[in-house]
């Protein structure tokens, strides 16, 4: 029995034609890189005040050469019981979500502040921070890489 003959196929395409560059959901997840600034101690007569604001600049910094849309939300509740055994609770005060453009390799800095009723060790990193490309229609922001833990210390003095 004969093989039937195979042809060889030729792809072309003209040499000026654009290729959209799909990024990976590995890309999406690192257009922004984030940081928080706080002290690591802060002290706190908790007598004469009850409520303890601490300054905190949440640094986003645009990663990518594109233009992205960043959401930030501030809700994010750590759930775990280990985790508040470890660190308690606390309250990010004011607005608690933010939607803002970021232009190629832009840095942005957002002023929040902390709040919290009780000395103790506490984890700041709970910012959930998403990101997509401007252009990318996409009904959903990638979930950015978290960063370590944002230890502060609260101080009764």
């Amino acid at each position: 029995q004969e093989l039937p003959e195979t042809a060889l196929l030729k792809f072309f395409r003209p040499e000026n034609a654009p290729v959209p560059a799909r990024p990976t959901p590995e890309q999406l997840s690192n257009l922004i890189k984030t940081s928080l600034h706080y002290p690591e101690s802060f002290n706190h007569s908790f007598h004469q005040k009850s409520l303890c604001l601490v300054p905190v600049t949440l640094l986003l910094s645009n990663c990518s050469q594109a233009v992205v849309d960043v959401m930030i939300d501030l809700r994010h509740k750590t759930t775990s019981s280990e985790a508040l055994e470890i660190h308690g609770s606390f309250t990010w005060l004011g607005q608690t979500q933010y939607k803002l453009q970021l232009k190629s390799q832009e840095v942005y800095s957002l002023q929040l502040k902390a709040c919290f009723v009780h000395t103790g060790v506490y984890n700041l990193g709970t910012p959930r921070v998403f990101a997509k490309l401007v252009d990318q229609v996409t009904l959903f922001e990638t979930s950015q890489q978290n960063s370590m833990p944002a230890l502060i210390i609260i101080n009764n003095i």
